[in-house]
């Protein structure tokens, strides 16, 4: 007889089955080759060097007159978040740089970690222990996702803020400590902040308070220590986004960076621009609201973080890290087998871990300040935001739970 072949789901299951098996060493491979990618590669972390050169300048005064300069097309780098995180970024100006870069990125790959474990754990809502191979897998796969790479190379806070936020949300029984762990990552930098819809939406009304007490009380602390820097930054920076960098760049996947892109600079005075701010609102508030009678956590704070990562002026790739917990729910979360779901985890796979943006980037720096912006470019920037459309298209049009599984939710909730 002759022997009959596998077929392809079968040997796909095999696949998984064997990954799920040898998930420990799956990431033990992952971070040698990363760590060797490291040595052979070293990164310059721009970003991790501002936070270490600017931050003592919030005692002396001066510190948005930093400038760190460097390549077009954004020359210099300025100091761009609150005075609090200058405070918070002071005991980087102690080691010496090559430690404090083997410690900064040792502290993201273990914020990476922290980000899988605390997203596996919202998706059981806590009702059942993270799957300790799901999260393995997780973390070696994450850690070659486009702004994950770009976060560490750059030296950048999006990982350790991100693995804040979650943890708050995730580990603490304590509405105090939900809302501090939160308020402190909004007090560092500002798009966290777009977790405390996470809160209301979820009727968590004292840790919402509490967030706002740990923001206001760092930002107080601050103004106490730097009284100039703080009326510097609130009074007028914080709304300057053009000291932040050029919206119109590829870099930027917010929004207002696509539609920029596509319909030139003056995008924001056009009804389209109202009309898509209005779209986005509509779908990200529909998404919530089914997440929320779902009794699903994980699709609550991905539908309200790709929220804001849309709505914010600026969205640089590398904030684009809340990708990943996306990724996990769309592939692990209610109605994963739909199609829609599949489609929009193939969407993110394929601009975050194909590095579509960094292709986008190369070939953007090629040309001169591009005005009309090229079409060829501008349709393929809009990856991240179409990514995140079809992601809250999937949360707004999640199945209903069993009685059983929304039972076991309601009394985890409760507990």
């Amino acid at each position: 007889m002759r022997r009959r072949h596998p077929t392809a789901p079968g040997r796909g299951r095999a696949i998984r089955t064997w990954m799920t098996r040898h998930a420990g060493w799956c990431l033990a491979a992952s971070l040698t080759v990363h760590l060797l990618a490291v040595l052979a590669f070293p990164p310059g972390p721009l970003d991790l060097r501002v936070y270490r050169e600017a931050s003592p300048l919030v005692l002396s005064g001066g510190l948005y007159d930093y400038r760190l300069h460097t390549d077009p097309p954004i020359p210099v780098l300025p100091f761009t978040y609150p005075p609090f995180a200058a405070l918070v970024f002071l005991p980087l100006a102690q080691p010496p740089w090559t430690v404090l870069v083997v410690l900064w990125q040792a502290a993201s790959v273990g914020a990476l970690a922290v980000v899988v474990g605390c997203a596996d754990r919202l998706l059981s809502n806590g009702s059942e222990r993270p799957v300790r191979s799901r999260v393995l897998l997780w973390t070696a796969a994450g850690l070659w996702l486009e702004p994950v790479r770009h976060t560490l190379d750059q030296g950048q806070v999006n990982l350790l803020l991100c693995a804040l936020v979650l943890a708050a949300f995730a580990v603490p029984r304590t509405p105090a400590a939900r809302g501090a762990g939160l308020g402190l990552a909004a007090a560092v930098k500002l798009t966290p902040a777009f977790g405390g819809l996470y809160l209301l939406a979820t009727r968590q009304r004292r840790a919402a308070a509490w967030a706002v007490v740990a923001t206001a009380g760092a930002t107080a602390l601050a103004w106490v220590i730097a009284p100039r820097e703080s009326a510097r930054y609130w009074f007028g920076l914080v709304t300057d986004t053009q000291r932040i960098g050029p919206a119109w760049s590829v870099r930027n996947q917010s929004l207002r960076g696509a539609l920029e892109r596509l319909l030139g600079p003056d995008a924001l005075a056009q009804p389209v621009w109202w009309a898509g701010l209005a779209l986005v609102t509509a779908l990200a508030a529909g998404a919530v609201r089914s997440a929320v009678r779902h009794h699903d956590p994980l699709g609550v704070l991905v539908g309200v973080e790709l929220y804001g990562l849309l709505v914010s002026p600026i969205s640089w790739s590398h904030h684009w890290v809340w990708c990943l917990p996306a990724m996990m729910w769309l592939a692990h979360g209610p109605g994963r087998r739909r199609p829609l779901h599949r489609v929009a985890l193939a969407a993110w796979a394929l601009a975050a871990a194909g590095r579509l943006v960094p292709l986008l980037i190369r070939a953007e720096d090629r040309l001169p300040h591009p005005s009309p912006y090229p079409a060829l470019l501008a349709w393929p920037g809009t990856a991240y935001a179409v990514c995140a459309f079809l992601s809250l298209l999937a949360i707004a049009a999640s199945p209903d739970r069993t009685p059983a599984r929304e039972a076991a939710d309601l009394s985890a909730i409760r507990a």
